[in-house]
């Protein structure tokens, strides 16, 4: 069975209602981010090594916040207490105490170093199943590429996989590398984040037990616009996955009333840099075009998918992402609305 050795309940008792009332109160908090509602296996055994960190930590504060409070109130100055009184008498060294402050904090690194040790190789080390789907990630300035080999799907942006039933598990496997600089990968609510380096290919998986979406972040700086470099998780039931599948496998159904739009864009840069299927554009520079219409998103998560959005990005992408890599088009009135109305047919 797919599943993931989590860390004992026993360790961490005294947090464990903390821990419930954070994650019945996740909503609350309004955060589709929210790490202390985990929905992935991933996401709930870091979730276990975070409560612990956070339990052994917080009875550390208490412990020496008690301890000054108890120093500070029982040798407080008092009135009675004359200046001329002598020096209490000073002790220098003692080795129960300094073997205590030895002692004890080695074996709270050594404990913590195995609980995050254990969580790691369980995470990186589960078995792969034959039912997994395969999911291609490369990072770019500042947009997400998505590779389906085994499907022959190229997206952007918005990545659909399938939930994942703990009875039939089919969690999703992504192959992350980068095309520029550094990246990461973090969906917060199914696992943690990885790295996506220049010539170096890391892997991860998440195995959403929902349908949902799951949002996340690019979690190292990468640039200007690091911060809308946005993720979006889509997790759909079976037969939702199987319709979003089919509909990215057939050409994309442009309206025969959008042709000028598509003359203008197979006549400038934009097929340099920009790949519709069935078309001249075959560039790889930008994301992948070919179904634009179907997202529900444009500028990798910053704004909603519309019309007018498009017509402003193309027109200008500074209008939404300021030092964005793309240039503003600089096309007229009537180009700019047929080359709008050619990209929203794109389904």
């Amino acid at each position: 069975m797919f599943v993931i050795t989590r860390l004992p309940k026993t360790i961490v008792p005294i947090f464990a209602s903390g821990a419930a009332l954070l994650s019945k109160t996740g909503d609350s908090f309004h955060s589709p981010t929210n790490i202390f509602a985990p929905a992935g296996t991933p996401a709930h055994s870091i979730f276990g090594l975070s409560m612990l960190v956070l339990g052994i930590t917080t009875g550390l504060f208490l412990i020496v916040g008690g301890l000054l409070l108890y120093v500070l109130l029982r040798f407080r100055y008092r009135a009675s207490d004359s200046l001329s009184q002598q020096e209490p008498a000073q002790i220098y060294g003692s080795k129960q105490i300094e073997l205590s402050w030895t002692v004890i904090p080695i074996l709270i690194v050594v404990l913590l170093f195995l609980a995050t040790a254990r969580v790691i190789y369980s995470t990186e080390r589960e078995r792969k199943p034959a039912s997994a789907l395969d999911v291609v990630v490369i990072g770019h300035q500042f947009w997400w590429e998505y590779r389906y080999p085994k499907l022959g799907i190229v997206t952007a942006n918005e990545i659909h996989v399938p939930v994942s039933d703990p009875a039939h598990p089919t969690p999703t496997y992504l192959t992350m590398s980068s095309a520029d600089t550094d990246h990461s990968f973090w969906i917060p609510r199914l696992a943690g984040k990885t790295d996506l380096i220049p010539n170096k290919v890391n892997t991860m998986w998440i195995d959403p037990p929902e349908p949902g979406l799951y949002l996340g972040q690019c979690a190292q700086y990468c640039g200007t616009q690091h911060a809308k470099m946005l993720l979006r998780v889509y997790a759909d039931t079976p037969a939702q996955f199987a319709a979003w599948t089919a509909q990215q496998q057939r050409p994309p159904a442009s309206d025969p009333s959008a042709a000028a739009g598509q003359a203008v864009f197979q006549s400038n840069a934009c097929i340099s840099c920009h790949t519709i299927a069935g078309t001249v554009a075959t560039g790889r520079f930008g994301p992948d075009l070919t179904h634009i219409a179907s997202r529900d998103t444009i500028a990798s998560g910053a704004v909603p998918n519309t019309p007018a959005n498009i017509r402003a990005f193309v027109d200008n992408p500074a209008n939404f992402k300021p030092g964005a890599l793309m240039p503003p088009m600089h096309l007229n009135q009537q180009d700019l609305s047929a080359v709008t109305a050619y990209l929203t047919s794109l389904k």
